[in-house]
Parts: structure tokens; sequence; C-alpha cells
């Protein structure tokens, strides 16, 4: 394997292939490898299911790039393995891992391409469907819904133009996994284990749906409000908290945004002057995430569609066709002395087991994260420790315990109350805490909408 070059963020470079890490068997993390990963027993994808069931409880996510305009992103693809049972020990007490779960991991990753890549067949048979259902109506009960068909043939190019989009995302995998051991090489036992391992469900085309609605929220104008909502009052408590520092100087301010979805956050904060880091565990995000920072030149520069999957609590029929233009600002645009880079791979393995990150951060800002947890102990416990003594941690968020009743999986479930105290018997001092009421991924034109009431707080590491 080729490995990236972590914690060595070259303005104008992309370091292929995945990072292994020799983690100690002690203190690993509690979080599945991939949070986007399926269970083993769940149902094989059935298309004729596509955009026939809906998840009215669509919240955030469990919760990789060159421009030609003088200012590129580095994005530090270094993947952490955390392997179950599957490595050896070694004489340090750590785990040996072998090609088998190397060759898991790159599975894994050609899964989500191939749902990516089924976006087109998928989308396009669930509105044959609806064209077969009409169809299956008395005439006379056709001709009272004249319209109908035409806003299908609609659909049809909204799709297409979606598909652009995801074909430009899928380029360049390549950085993110080599494949050592090519598929069409193995024996028939483990291609049969390929295919089982590579099958697309339901849920794995849900979240590129949702990836799609996710550009919105952080890269378009229609996101605005969400943004203003919880993003504008974080950036505005690190420039409080900063204050002191020159605009020119903030660049030797080192902040980490964990959990950074499409990396709209850790942009802003970087355009603001700071350097700033975002940690993505998510391949759905580390792909479309890669496309919009690196893969984009200019302001509204490609179209999308991501109210088209569903015509559930809908106002008028054009609704489900509403536009967006992505991204609302450049990506490009970095103050000189700024930093600005992504890292791949999950949070507790990336910076609570590395001792360069200790000690090293002068801000975390956690937007929609720490709800993402098995064991919260492990995150504050991380979030302290690599943070700078006198240290701030900004948070905004709602306590959607994302492992909650999941078979197989420990997940520890706090109040906000609890969290409080325990962050404080960890060693923060809390200076301000509120709340904020936001929605997540809304279509503002839709009859149903999720409002959270999210904790917000600046805490000082003591």
């Amino acid at each position: 394997m080729n490995p990236a070059n972590q914690g060595h963020h070259q303005p104008s470079s992309l370091q292929p292939g995945i990072r292994q890490e020799q983690q100690p068997r002690a203190g690993r993390s509690s979080r599945s490898r991939f949070s986007d990963r399926m269970d083993q027993d769940e149902e094989d994808f059935d298309m004729s299911e596509a955009s026939s069931r809906h998840n009215h409880g669509q919240g955030h996510e469990h919760h990789d790039q060159d421009h030609d305009l003088g200012h590129s992103h580095s994005h530090d693809h270094s993947h952490s393995h955390d392997h179950h049972g599957g490595g050896s020990q070694g004489q340090d007490g750590e785990e040996d891992y072998d090609d088998d779960d190397i060759h898991e991991e790159t599975l894994h990753f050609h899964k989500i391409i191939k749902a990516f890549s089924q976006y087109k067949a998928t989308a396009m048979y669930a509105n044959h469907r609806r064209r077969t259902d009409f169809y299956s109506l008395p005439e006379r009960q056709q001709k009272m819904l004249p319209s109908y068909l035409e806003r299908m043939e609609k659909i049809d190019a909204a799709i297409e133009d979606n598909y652009e989009i995801i074909k430009i995302i899928c380029e360049d995998q390549q950085i993110f996994v080599n494949d050592d051991q090519p598929i069409a090489k193995l024996g028939l036992n483990e291609k049969a284990k390929n295919a089982a391992a590579l099958r697309v469900r339901q849920q794995d085309m849900e979240k590129v749906q949702g990836t799609i609605k996710q550009f919105v929220r952080d890269w378009s104008e229609g996101g605005k409000p969400e943004r203003e909502a919880i993003y504008k009052p974080m950036l505005q408590e690190l420039k409080n908290r900063f204050s002191g520092i020159p605009v020119e100087k903030r660049g030797d301010i080192q902040v980490l945004v964990p959990g950074s979805g499409l990396g709209r956050l850790a942009f802003d904060i970087a355009h603001e002057g700071f350097s700033a880091q975002g940690n993505e565990f998510s391949y759905y995000m580390l792909l479309a995430s890669n496309f919009v920072l690196n893969k984009t030149s200019r302001v509204n520069q490609f179209k999308i569609h991501p109210y088209i999957h569903s015509f559930s609590n809908i106002v008028r029929p054009d609704d489900v066709l509403t536009e967006a233009y992505i991204p609302d600002v450049n990506p490009s645009e970095i103050p000189k002395g700024a930093d600005f880079s992504m890292v791949a791979g999950d949070f507790l393995e990336v910076y609570g087991q590395e001792e360069e990150n200790f000690g090293k951060w002068d801000a975390v800002v956690t937007c929609f994260f720490i709800d993402t947890a098995k064991n919260i102990v492990n995150y504050l416990e991380t979030i302290h420790k690599i943070l700078k003594k006198g240290g701030v941690w900004i948070n905004a968020g709602p306590l959607l315990w994302h492992f909650e009743n999941t078979a197989n999986e420990i997940s520890i479930e706090l109040s906000l109350e609890e969290v409080i105290e325990l962050a404080k018997t960890i060693g923060f001092r809390f200076e301000v805490q509120g709340t904020s009421k936001s929605t997540y991924m809304a279509n503002p034109h839709g009859m149903l909408k999720y409002v959270y009431e999210c904790a917000t707080w600046t805490a000082i590491k003591i």
C-alpha cells in the first residue's frame, strides 16, 4: 500500500492509498470501522422497493483534489483500521493487520462506489414504477391528472443532471484505496464472498440520495438558513475567543473539526484565516467533499436536484424539481497564511492514538458530532487530550445517539446534563451554554420538517 503522509499537508498534492495504522488493542476505537457499513444480515437491495419506503427519521449521518486557481486543498486520506479480532497481536501489544483486513476495507469502498454508480438506474426504476402505477388507473382517472406524466419526464432529466455530478464524484476513487489483489485473480470462494460484500442495499442508495441533499446544506444558497442557525454562531464564538490575535496571525491557530461531512464548516473557519482541519469517517462524505473542494472552480458551477427522490409532503407539483446550484462560494479562496486540510479516518484512532495530536489543537469545533459516539466518554477524553491547556471546545448539536438500539453494538446514551457533568469531570470548564433551534437537510418547500433544539456551549480545557 502507498501510505498517505498524515500531518504533512502539501499545498498541491494528493497522497493516494490508505495508511495502515498499527494501533494498540487497549483503548481502540469503540466505533465501527465505517459508520456507513450495513449489517451482514440485512436484506439485499431490491430495486422494486426503491423510493417506495420513506425514511421519516432523516437525521444527520453517523456520522476525499486540485484547483487550477492557484490554491488547492490538501486532503490527507489517512484511514485508520478498526479490525475486530481480525489481526494478530504483536510483541508490543499492537495488532498486525493482514491482507484480509485491508481487502475487506477495499471491498467496502468499492461497494460505495457501486452504490453511487447505480444511482441513475435505481432512480429511473423508481420513476418507471410511478408511470406504471399511473397507467394502472382507469383512463377516466388518468385524464384527471393531465400533468402527471409530464412531471415524470422532468424527473428523468433531473436524474440525468444528478448523475453527471455523481460520475465526477467517482473519478478520483484511486486516492482512497489501491487494489493490491484484484478480484479477478481471487479463487471462487473469495469471489463469492466479494459478491456478497458488494451487494448494494436500499440503505446504501438512501445514503447516496442523502449525500446529494447534504450538498444543499453545506454548499448552496438554499442551505444558508441552516448554516446561519448553527455554523455562523460557532464561527463568531471562535473569532471572539481569539479576538486578541490579529487577523493576519490567525493562521497560527490550529482548529480541528471532527465529523466534518462535506467540509463547509471547516472551510468557513479557514476562510476566516484560521488553520482548519476537517476529519471525516464516511466514504460517502469523503468522495463528495473531494468533488466540491477540488473539482469545482467557480460559484454555482453545478446544478443538482436534491428532492426528486420522494413525492411525499410536497405542496406544489414542481417542488420536487427544486434546483440547487453548488458551490455558493469558491472553495479555492483561502486567505494567505491559513491552512485547510481534510483527514479521513476514525476520530478516536487518528487523533486519540497519535501522540503528535496530543496537546496540539487550540480549538476543537464539534457540530452535530458527539452523538455519533458509541462511548461518549472516549470522545470527550480524546477532545480533552488533543487540546492545548486552555484550549477551546465549541459545540452545537442534538443528542440523537446513533447506535441506540443497534444490535451487537454498545451504546452509552446520556442526557444533556450527564454529558455536561461528564465533561466537567474529565477537565473542562464551561463558560457559555445555551440552545439553538435548527433543521437538518430540510426541504424548504416540504410539509414535514424536523427541528432540533441543539445544545450549544463553549468549554475550556483546564
